[in-house]
C-alpha cells in the first residue's frame, strides 16, 4: 500500500486501521439496492448497493466492493472498494482499495491507492477544511 501526503513525515494513516467498528457503523445501502438522490449523515455509512446522486458528510463513507456510485461525494474520510465515478473530496483521508474502479477527479490531503487499482482522471492533494463561513469551492469541470 502507498502512502501519498503532503509532507514527507511519516502519517499515522499508514500503521492505524481506517475502518471502523460496527458499533460506530450508523447506515448500510445493501447489495442489490439502489438510490437515487442526496445522501448527509453524520457517523458512518457503508454503501454496497448503487448510489445516484451526492453524498455529504463529517464523518466516514465505505464503498464496498460491490458498490458503484456515480455523481459527487464529500466527506472527511472515504474509503473505496467498489466503482466510483464522479469528483470526491475528503476533508482528512481517501483509501482506495483494490479492485477499485475510480473515474473522476479525486481531492484530497491524504492518498493511499493501493497496487491494482484502476484509477482514471485527476487529483489534487490539498487541505480542503474550510471555514464555516468561506465560500464552497468552485466545480472542477471536465475537460471535452
Amino acid at each position: 500500500m502507498k502512502l501519498l501526503t503532503r509532507s514527507d513525515k511519516p502519517s499515522s494513516a499508514a500503521t492505524e486501521s481506517s475502518a471502523p467498528s460496527k458499533d460506530d457503523l450508523n447506515g448500510i445501502l445493501g447489495r442489490g439496492s439502489t438510490f437515487e438522490g442526496k445522501l448527509a449523515f453524520d457517523g458512518t455509512v457503508h454503501l454496497n448497493g448503487t448510489f445516484t446522486g451526492e453524498i455529504h458528510s463529517k464523518g466516514t463513507l465505505i464503498i464496498g466492493e460491490s458498490a458503484r456510485v456515480h455523481g459527487e461525494i464529500h466527506a472527511n474520510t472515504i474509503i473505496v472498494s467498489g466503482e466510483v465515478s464522479g469528483q470526491v473530496r475528503a476533508t482528512q483521508l481517501l483509501e482506495i482499495h483494490a479492485p477499485a474502479r475510480v473515474k473522476g477527479a479525486l481531492m484530497a490531503p491524504t492518498l493511499v491507492i493501493d497496487r491494482g487499482v484502476v484509477f482514471e482522471g485527476t487529483s489534487k492533494m490539498e487541505n480542503l477544511e474550510m471555514p464555516a463561513n468561506a465560500p464552497a469551492a468552485p466545480p472542477v469541470r471536465k475537460a471535452g
